[in-house]
């Protein structure tokens, strides 16, 4: 494999529109990544916050939200590897909240007007965000079931901020308490199926969520800075997040760096709670690109790799997921992925995911290049924002012809 697969020019070009985000003030700093076999390009723009006089380094600690996902399905898949739990096996057994379970016999109908599950809930369900909870495609409080989720401060079918304040076990006690809004493995909806995958990780583990993550993934892969609290050591490299006013676009503080909502955070959320920098992600992204090997080791096995990376969707699936992940992709084990027969291709078309907090990856997997950036402007729709389009864009000029 060559060396010399980025073509310098389009970097220069990349850098380029990178910086005019940052120059117009749409994001306060950016990190991003592109990487082609061994030829690695890692550069920083801007500032850790619009107040602050401090430069954004490769260090910079992000919120990485919804990038957390792929990282709780690689830990799922661990214990898979060490058959601790199996792909079809219902998770009765280590969430017997969720066990016998109810379904509403329309999204509209109240909550007690249910009938019985067709089967259990399976860990695949989880994965494939098809247990029958998640987002809503409608404003809050239209159905029921949005308006108890709310009461209950689950957090769970839109963002995840601010975190609650309960644990883990009351948590799930508490989605226990809902009634699914389809039968499991028949829809797909976002998010819901890996909080509660965190939730199995951690029982079946038998150890926090957190030290799971740090023992059999974060070690091995040499993520030193990737964590679910912040703390004082790292203070110093901590962006101060922002979320744009919806009609002027003007940049207000959604979360500081300090009195941050990650400075004691209760609830180890494993669909979106993960700070990370990019240095870190790229070791564990790296990891699937070279088939769940690193650093002379194995961490995951090849077919859990291939599992995480496949189109696990069919039917009228991939219509409920098109809006999130765009044509031409569907989803996996916590990430989107290339549909099946689909004609996608390219970077935008590979396995990644998007964070809400303003983060992004893809890998194309019939080159095995990698995009990521990671800004502190929060997302506020499916549609990707201009500085994901204009990055990509620039990425797919800087590794054509890359094989």
């Amino acid at each position: 494999m060559s060396d010399e697969r980025l073509d310098p020019g389009a970097l220069t070009d990349l850098s380029a529109r990178m910086r005019a985000h940052v120059e117009s003030g749409a994001v306060p700093g950016l990190a991003m990544l592109v990487a082609a076999g061994a030829d690695v390009h890692v550069e920083t723009v801007g500032r850790l916050a619009l107040d602050a006089d401090v430069a954004l380094e490769h260090d910079a600690i992000f919120r990485i939200a919804s990038l957390t996902k792929p990282i709780t399905a690689a830990a799922a898949m661990l214990l898979v590897d060490d058959g601790v739990l199996a792909l079809d096996e219902p998770v009765d057994s280590l969430l017997p909240e969720l066990a016998d379970r109810r379904v509403l016999r329309s999204l509209d109908a109240a909550l007690d007007d249910t009938v019985p599950a067709h089967r259990a809930i399976t860990v695949d369900d989880l994965l494939t965000c098809r247990l029958g909870l998640g987002c809503i495609m409608a404003p809050p409080g239209t159905y029921p079931i949005q308006k108890a989720e709310e009461e209950l401060e689950l957090r769970t079918f839109g963002p995840p901020w601010p975190p609650p304040s309960f644990s883990v076990d009351e948590w799930i006690s508490r989605l226990g308490t809902l009634p699914l809004v389809h039968q499991p493995g028949e829809g797909w909806r976002y998010n819901t199926g890996i909080q509660v995958l965190g939730v199995l990780v951690e029982r079946a583990a038998k150890m926090p969520f957190g030290d799971f993550l740090r023992r059999r993934l974060f070690q091995p892969l040499g993520m030193i800075d990737t964590t679910f609290v912040m703390d004082a050591s790292r203070r110093g490299r901590f962006t101060t997040a922002y979320a744009p006013d919806p009609s002027s676009g003007v940049l207000s503080v959604l979360d500081p760096a300090h009195g941050s909502w990650w400075d004691d955070a209760v609830l180890a959320n494993g669909a979106g709670w993960l700070l990370s920098t990019i240095d870190d992600f790229y070791a564990f992204v790296s990891m699937l690109v070279n088939g769940g090997a690193a650093r002379g080791e194995r961490v995951l096995s090849k077919a859990a790799v291939a599992r995480m990376t496949m189109d696990h969707l069919h039917g009228s699936q991939h219509d409920d997921v098109r809006l999130f992940v765009g044509p031409g992709s569907s989803w996996g084990y916590g990430m989107a992925v290339p549909e099946t027969g689909g004609h996608g291709g390219g970077i935008r078309g590979g396995y990644g995911w998007d964070g809400g907090m303003g983060t992004t990856w893809r890998t194309d997997p019939a080159t095995g290049v990698t995009a990521m950036l990671f800004t502190q402007r929060a997302m506020t729709s499916p549609e990707p924002p201009a500085t994901f389009t204009d990055f990509y864009d620039a990425v797919d000029t800087a590794t054509r012809g890359a094989s």
